[in-house]
């Protein structure tokens, strides 16, 4: 398994296994289960997605120690602040039974984002998480943040797939030496994706997926990425992934599909923001 080096020292896998809508929990275990046998150590969660429990449930039944493990979980808007925030990691921490969590996110930029990270830099240098970082932040009050705070973040974990590439991002990420974790790379299959012509081709030229192409395509381009999946043959197609290589004719022609806008969410829409703030109207 390949990793990419956080500035604090911390390995991150670069393939990783989201649990986003799993809600099943029986189901979230054996996915988790299936993921780690065919490779996975990096498993992303979150407080809102209502599968924290389930994620601990099956990282005590899963057949990989749990020191091997990478394990990701966020704060929700409604948890903001500094108080609400310490708790609310000590009651992930107590839904998943473990003593500390790799990874933690701002899962959203709305509410009392610097009390929440003052609480998230304190656990930090508590031992409680390994590493911190924000989700769906833009560039602009991302460096805002970087610029202020004690501990600049980590991660970035923003939505990225051939049709929303966020190089403006990357760029600024990179300047500041913080990893960049794409979710949602097969763009949910909107725009018709996985019927792509210069996907297809590219695919057909490696005998590879659509799916393998963009994982692959994000794995050379250094970001971490989360797929998901409930079916194992797919679990294991995704993470298979090694044993071929986009030429730069081929990534050419991936960038030339940038829309350089959202698909999935775009939390600049008044209404987005009025559905998710902790404020919300």
């Amino acid at each position: 398994m390949l990793t990419k080096k956080l500035y604090n020292g911390v390995e991150v896998p670069m393939q990783g296994f989201g649990v986003y809508q799993i809600n099943d929990k029986q189901e979230c275990i054996n996915s988790f289960v299936k993921a780690a046998e065919a490779g996975y150590r990096l498993f992303d969660t979150a407080r809102v997605y209502g599968n924290e429990e389930a994620v601990g449930e099956a990282v005590k039944v899963c057949p990989v120690p749990r020191e091997e493990l990478f394990l990701t979980s966020k704060v929700w808007t409604s948890d903001m602040g500094y108080e609400q925030t310490r708790k609310a990691l000590e009651d992930t921490l107590k839904r998943m039974q473990l003593d500390y969590l790799d990874l933690y996110l701002i899962h959203e930029p709305f509410g009392d984002i610097y009390g929440t990270w003052k609480a998230m830099q304190e656990m930090y240098e508590e031992g409680k998480i390994r590493a911190i970082g924000v989700c769906n932040m833009w560039p602009d009050r991302l460096l805002d943040l970087i610029l202020c705070a004690d501990i600049k973040p980590m991660m970035v974990q923003v939505e990225t797939h051939p049709f929303n590439q966020q190089n403006s991002l990357n760029t600024l990420l990179e300047e500041y030496g913080i990893v960049h974790e794409a979710w949602a790379p097969f763009a949910e299959g909107r725009e018709g994706i996985f019927r792509n012509a210069v996907l297809q081709e590219i695919a057909d030229n490696h005998g590879r997926t659509i799916a393998q192409v963009i994982l692959r395509w994000l794995y050379q381009r250094g970001i971490v990425t989360l797929c998901k999946s409930v079916h194992e043959e797919r679990i294991r197609e995704n993470f298979n992934i090694q044993g071929f290589e986009l030429t730069e004719e081929e990534i050419r022609r991936i960038k030339l599909m940038d829309h350089d806008r959202p698909l999935i969410l775009n939390n600049r829409d008044l209404e987005v923001v009025k559905r998710i703030s902790p404020n919300r109207m």
